[in-house]
């Protein structure tokens, strides 16, 4: 199969002036559908928008390859756009795109595509051959170029499969390099950081073999006795690569595309030593030679790190939290909140038996929320030994004081913890090193963090809950209008933590002492933020990723049924634009409550207790007004994900 058999010639535009990136997607997404080989445009649309919310496939030197992969293809097919003004396209290098090939890949066992796209890929390198793309005047001489070059060039894997069996005499005295390369989609990014590892090894006088793990699977596998003679190796990828064959080596984990924007400086990096060793029985760690430099900014490291934590909470947040609305929403229904006495109304949510039952369910769900954000962030620094001292210190934040900031920072902690004992261990005699994993680093991890939290984080924030509740009773009296203004900001600025569980316990402290309008403030701030996020999902869909989106609407339903901890993964993914953003709105609604007289004889329950809240219809309108607020405000302090 060649290039051309994949474009069609109504697919091409050569003189395309988009404005925007958005703009050149569609308009590349529309001469693709001309082609016939899309099913359902809006899918394929919707597929290529989200693997550029990955990372954006602008590779730089004016050129993008936008591609998507789904079932809404019935044919692999290209589309070409040539932008002779330019368009920005947040590519690596900043520069406009003036050249475009979108790539369209079905979802089926039978590959053969790939190759030819892995070639295009490779082609696009060349600046000759992107020069006279550019300046073809018509659609047929466009062909031609490609047709030209397809024919004179051979494959990335069948050439670089040659570079890896080249003669050992050949080889000897030169540095030898070995590189995987792969990217989510297997694609594109996985063969243009090959061809450009490739290239700058070779222009270094270094051997070099890379292995391909694209969509139709792993190609030109290094060997293991390759992988032991090599003197340093580059896993340039965004997707999971088998890592334990690198353990004693010296790698370079960083993302695909710095394979093909930074490939000079890996090689510079391999060829000075200076990189650091890699231990695959202890996980991810990397040892830093003298002047080493580890992958990726500090503050993209913590990202990554907080959001394998928040990606494994968000079931548990959606199961555990859906459940318990259930079990509001069937006590509101079969319960007359008016005739049951005071003590009794606390229980609402179980007592029925129906809901009862799906209330411990999802309270159970909903308890591992705090252990396994910690525990999955503490795994993403220190690898499968810190997720148990990750759940301890989280389990320990869940039941103490600190809740959702003492999870955050048990989880950081437990990471960090290993990573030292790791350190401290490997002064040890070998024997014992080897059963650190398995016996050293559990017992002296859950030890330490249990100390640490229990010591230094649970009183911490026991202080601030005692002194925030004191300061609350000494203004009660003053002035409701601020009162409520700082409860309801104060259910939004941590959701769960210590903040909101002050604002809380003096909310219905409050009810026992017979006065109802401080809890009315207290859930309507606890109920904002989730509503806020899922509204700002549904107007500003392009300030969130696609996975946010789709779980954004059942914030609505934790919303209305008090459940603040759903714009927890929010909060956590974006917390200086989405904090202030929520803790605003809920201030406002907190504030309106209490100027428009609401009451709540409920703890808890939202929208299911409204029978018993005092001017019910004004308290929707405060909800709705706080929830307007928030969501505005997201939307414009949010950056668009494209």
């Amino acid at each position: 199969m060649r290039i051309t058999d994949l474009l069609d010639a109504r697919s091409i535009l050569l003189n395309a002036s988009p404005k925007s990136k958005n703009e050149a997607l569609d308009q590349i997404v529309d001469l693709m559908v001309k082609s016939e080989k899309i099913n359902d445009k809006e899918a394929y649309r919707k597929q290529v928008y989200a693997r550029e919310e990955e990372s954006t496939t602008g590779i730089g030197e004016g050129i993008a390859i936008p591609h998507g992969k789904c079932d809404a293809v019935t044919k692999p097919g290209l589309a070409a756009m040539v932008v002779k003004d330019g368009v920005d396209f947040n590519s690596l290098d900043g520069e406009p795109v003036t050249l475009m090939f979108l790539i369209a890949a079905p979802n089926t066992e039978d590959n053969i595509h790939l190759d030819v796209l892995s070639k295009l890929s490779v082609l696009l390198m060349n600046e000759e051959f992107t020069e006279a793309l550019r300046n073809a005047e018509t659609v047929e001489e466009f062909m031609g170029i490609i047709n030209d070059a397809d024919e004179k060039e051979a494959g990335i894997d069948e050439r670089l499969a040659g570079e890896g069996t080249a003669a050992e005499e050949e080889t000897r005295g030169k540095v030898k390099i070995l590189a995987v390369t792969s990217c989510p989609t297997g694609i594109a990014h996985t063969y243009m950081a090959a061809e450009g590892i490739e290239k700058a090894a070779k222009a270094k006088d270094c051997a070099v073999k890379v292995e391909t793990r694209g969509s139709g699977g792993a190609k030109n596998v290094l060997t293991s006795k390759e992988i032991e003679e090599a003197d340093g190796i580059i896993v340039a990828a965004d997707a999971q690569v088998p890592m334990d064959r690198f353990d004693g080596k010296k790698v370079i984990v960083c993302q695909v595309s710095d394979g093909i924007s930074k490939a000079g400086e890996l090689v510079d990096r391999v060829i000075s030593g200076d990189v650091p060793v890699y231990h695959a029985a202890n996980g991810a760690e990397v040892q830093e030679s003298k002047g080493g430099r580890s992958s990726g900014s500090v503050g993209h490291q913590i990202y990554t790190q907080l959001m394998n934590g928040v990606s494994h909470m968000l079931p548990f947040v959606v199961g555990g939290g859906i459940l318990i609305a259930l079990a509001f929403l069937i006590d509101g229904l079969c319960v007359d909140m008016n005739a049951l006495a005071k003590a009794d109304r606390a229980n609402f949510g179980t007592i029925t038996p129906v809901a009862a039952q799906l209330k411990t369910i999802g309270g159970l769900a909903f308890g591992l929320m705090l252990p396994v954000l910690a525990g999955y962030i503490g795994e993403a620094i220190g690898d499968r030994p810190a997720l148990a001292v990750g759940f301890v210190g989280g389990v320990i934040a869940a039941n103490g004081k600190s809740g959702f900031l003492g999870a955050l920072v048990a989880g950081f902690v437990s990471g960090y913890l290993i990573l030292l004992l790791r350190k401290l261990c490997d002064k040890l005699p070998d024997a014992l090193e080897k059963i650190a994993p398995v016996l050293i680093y559990p017992v002296a991890g859950i030890l330490g963090i249990g100390l640490l939290m229990n010591f230094a984080i649970e009183p911490v924030m026991g202080a601030i809950n005692t002194a925030l509740n004191n300061g609350l009773t000494g203004m009660g009296g003053s002035s409701k209008l601020v009162l409520g203004l700082i409860l309801g900001g104060m259910m939004a600025i941590d959701m769960g933590g210590p903040f909101n569980k002050a604002a809380y316990v003096f909310g219905t402290a409050a009810i026992a002492a017979g006065n109802y309008d401080i809890m009315a403030a207290v859930m309507i701030g606890g109920m904002t933020p989730p509503c806020a996020i899922a509204l700002a999902t549904l107007l500003f869909k392009d300030k969130f990723t696609k996975s946010e989106r789709e779980a954004g609407p059942t914030n609505f339903i934790m919303g209305l049924a008090f459940i603040t901890e759903g714009a927890i993964p929010y909060a956590a993914a974006d917390p200086l634009h989405v904090l202030p953003a929520c803790i605003v709105g809920s201030a406002a609604a907190g504030a309106l409550s209490m100027a428009f007289g609401c009451t709540l004889m409920a703890p808890h329950g939202g929208i299911f207790v409204f029978p018993v809240v005092g001017n019910a219809i004004m308290y929707l309108v405060a909800l709705v007004a706080g929830t307007v607020i928030s969501a505005v405000l997201l939307g414009v302090l949010k950056k668009k994900i494209i």
